[in-house]
């Protein structure tokens, strides 16, 4: 599916590996962007692959939800805040690998 403005976004069923490998060779050595929920993100915290993460945290309530940084390899990569964005609906928040 490609997005206006020229973004192409490729949804893949092989699992996290084969996924990784067919979003680097489109790349082109240019940047890689995953989205998902906090089962996709473990799996390729898992892998070792995760330089940066953005997470958009909004105030809804549920009754119970999945933990971001649990099911994790030990020892799991380490990031630090870099950037907290304050909106109207959402706290966006920017984690760049230590």
């Amino acid at each position: 599916w490609m997005r206006p403005g020229g973004t192409t976004f490729y949804f893949v069923n092989e699992g996290p590996v084969r996924a990784l490998e067919l979003a680097r060779q489109s790349a082109g050595g240019r940047d890689i962007r995953i989205a998902g929920g906090a089962d996709v993100i473990q799996q390729y915290l898992n892998l070792d692959a995760v330089d940066e993460l953005e997470i958009a945290l909004a105030p809804v309530f549920f009754g119970s939800g999945r933990r971001l940084f649990e099911n994790l390899r030990d020892p799991g990569p380490k990031f630090r805040i870099d950037t907290v964005l304050n909106g109207s609906a959402a706290t966006h928040l920017r984690y760049v690998r230590q």
